[in-house]
């Protein structure tokens, strides 16, 4: 039986704005790009969403909803000394800790003696040192399994813990909604509602076979979530699944040959960002991401172990033929060889152009 907790800190990037411009605590605030250059939100504070305000949503609807809020540039340096800070902590109680981004991580201390072996204890005593040496807060959630550990650090958030025990795990998962798996989103949330699956108890009437025929590889996935089944270990090593540049323009491309005038630049920002990975990784796919001035978006991949300017064109061409309309955001990257599919939603990431990377 594996000890799992899921920390995620609280509102990351603005708690570290409001822990040091302490000015800014109790008024709305968010990290993002600019509404005129057509930015996201990447995360704001509990006084900004009570707005309505959330991440990923443009700034420009963001100021709509919340006129007086504050909009504070990403200052990725600072956020990623204290997720440096962080990680040192997860450590310090055990060397399986597996990073998701930032500011959340998967630990597994089955078998540490720490706390007299108490997982609860642990996930304590974690959140207090980040609250004492990062000036932060951070949430936790303790279970068998990282589905479960992950879904539990949502439940008391801000600056709280909650704890899934085996023995309540299964009536646990029943009651939970179907939405709160990670990887059903809003579409597939609403496709198994007219098929009346509110709840993981309710989906766990649909066999294997039913749900493939549904939702493909997915399918299986949901098969054991839904029954709280996750077989997944904490992954130090974990595989980086893909890398890629996106572009939010100030004002939309009118045509496939102005997207094509943007290529250059995507590209060269793409191979500066690959060349700085720590170690030599094989791609197997070459990705290009189109996403119109109506906000519907398309994909377009091929299998390619080294993608250039003529691959990716060329992927241009068969997304931009989807739709033919005008364009408001442009991504290149490259899937990479081995890599294997992780569930979950995370905070929105900022690229260098201060458009959102979806």
């Amino acid at each position: 039986m594996r000890k799992i907790i899921h920390c995620d800190c609280d509102c990351f990037y603005a708690a570290v704005e409001m822990r040091d411009d302490p000015t800014l605590r109790g008024k709305p605030l968010a990290v993002g790009g600019r509404a005129e250059a057509r930015g996201v939100i990447a995360t704001c504070n509990y006084e900004a969403r009570a707005f309505g305000v959330r991440s990923a949503m443009s700034t420009a609807r963001a100021f709509r909803l919340c006129p007086q809020l504050i909009l504070l540039p990403p200052d990725f340096r600072r956020y990623r000394d204290v997720s440096r800070q962080i990680l040192a902590i997860y450590r310090d109680f055990t060397p399986l800790v597996e990073p998701l981004s930032l500011d959340e991580a998967y630990l597994d201390v089955s078998g540490i003696g720490r706390c007299q072996g108490s997982a609860t204890r642990m996930a304590e005593e974690i959140r207090a040192r980040i609250r004492a040496e990062a000036g932060i807060t951070a949430s936790a959630g303790i279970a068998a399994n990282k589905f479960l550990a992950k879904v539990a650090s949502d439940w008391n958030k801000p600056d709280g813990q909650f704890v899934i025990l085996p023995q309540d795990a299964d009536a646990f998962t029943a009651a939970l909604p179907v939405n709160r798996i990670f990887g059903v989103g809003k579409v597939t949330a609403a496709r198994l509602q007219k098929r009346g699956v509110q709840t993981c108890g309710d989906l766990r009437i649909w066999d294997m076979a039913r749900l493939i025929g549904e939702f493909g590889r997915f399918g299986s996935m949901l098969y054991q979530l839904c029954r709280g089944v996750d077989e997944r270990p904490v992954r130090p090593d974990r595989i980086r699944k893909s890398l890629s540049v996106e572009l939010t323009y100030a004002h939309d491309l009118p045509d496939l040959a102005a997207c094509h005038a943007e290529l250059p630049s995507l590209i060269a920002e793409f191979r500066r960002r690959f060349a700085r990975l720590p170690k030599p990784v094989p791609v197997h796919n070459a990705v290009v991401k189109v996403k119109f001035a109506d906000f519907t978006q398309t994909t377009a991949e091929c299998v390619c172990t080294s993608p250039d300017e003529t691959v990716w064109g060329a992927l241009l061409d068969e997304a931009y033929a989807r739709r033919k309309k005008a364009v408001r955001l442009l991504g290149v990257g490259v899937r990479f060889a081995g890599a294997e599919e992780e569930g979950g939603e995370r905070e929105g990431q900022f690229d260098l152009f201060g458009g959102a990377q979806v």
